[in-house]
């Protein structure tokens, strides 16, 4: 069930799911991915972006996130969960 800020889910394994979601402005807006820290904070990985007006493109740590833009985000079922909610 979706539910919230995703707007898509899969779960591929007891406890590992993917989360097309919503970038939240308040924790990654505007910084590479190598310096958001959502993988020390989060515990997920960003897997790919989609800018405003553009298409699904594979993420690099150097993939800058922007206001508005759809992230597909990996990681435990909670945690994934978890960073959708984030307001």
């Amino acid at each position: 069930m979706v539910t919230g800020r995703m707007l898509d889910y899969s779960e591929f394994d007891e406890d590992y799911a993917m989360v097309r979601t919503t970038a939240p402005r308040a924790v990654i807006i505007g910084m590479p991915l190598t310096e958001s820290g959502l993988r020390e904070h989060f515990n997920v990985t960003v897997v790919a972006i989609k800018h405003c007006g553009g298409e699904f493109t594979c993420t690099t740590p150097e993939t800058v996130i922007s206001d508005g833009d759809q992230l597909i985000v990996s990681g435990s079922i909670a945690c994934v969960e978890s960073f959708a909610d984030l307001v």
